[in-house]
């Protein structure tokens, strides 16, 4: 809790493919550094430079750890495109946990979703004319390096597209990939606050 006392700047920002979630640029990826926002936030967790979508960031440290940290289990939100149709069994195995290199996952929440209709990515996804597609919303409580990838990997449906939609109770809805905006203190207290 902050004690009634809310730390600003936080920031939700939708992030494009291929941004470093970080401020200096690496291997050839833009940063967080061309985007404008204020000094001295900071985002609370990462995002894959091949993931787009829901980044926040701010210049609360305990905001931070609480947004980022697996202990704190807020919820995360990811819609996945991927290779063919997804099946009942690949969402069961989702549901239960798979097994990955780095040991078990904790069940979560997964379902196949329609096409949500998102603007074409900037590059394109790969496609096959021979091999359809489907998408898959995968809600986790945890937050292993590219744990949605591995996963539906793991259940035999490669990811081409990934999207962080929320965490917690703040979403990217209506927003376009670049664009940011700075939390309202009632944004900034339910992710203290509401129970997940």
């Amino acid at each position: 809790m902050t004690d009634g006392i809310l730390f600003m700047p936080s920031i939700v920002f939708y992030k494009p493919y291929g941004i470093l979630s970080q401020f200096t640029r690496k291997d050839g990826h833009s940063s967080l550094c061309s985007f404008g926002f204020p000094k001295g936030v900071y985002p609370a967790g990462r995002l894959d430079a091949d993931s787009e979508g829901l980044l926040l960031l701010t210049s609360d440290g305990k905001l931070q750890a609480h947004i980022s940290e697996p202990k704190y289990k807020m919820p995360k939100v990811y819609w996945a495109q991927v290779e063919r149709a997804i099946t009942p069994e690949a969402i069961r195995k989702l549901r239960e946990g798979p097994v990955l290199k780095d040991g078990p996952t904790k069940p979560c929440l997964a379902k196949e979703i329609p096409d949500p209709g998102l603007a074409p990515r900037v590059p394109p996804v790969r496609f096959r004319k021979t091999v359809p597609t489907s998408w898959v919303e995968v809600v986790l409580r945890e937050g292993r390096n590219r744990q949605v990838r591995r996963m539906l990997a793991a259940v035999g449906f490669p990811v081409l597209r990934l999207l962080r939609r929320s965490i917690g109770p703040i979403g990217c809805d209506n927003m376009k990939e670049g664009e940011w905006r700075e939390l309202s203190p009632e944004e900034v207290e339910a992710l203290w606050t509401k129970i997940f």
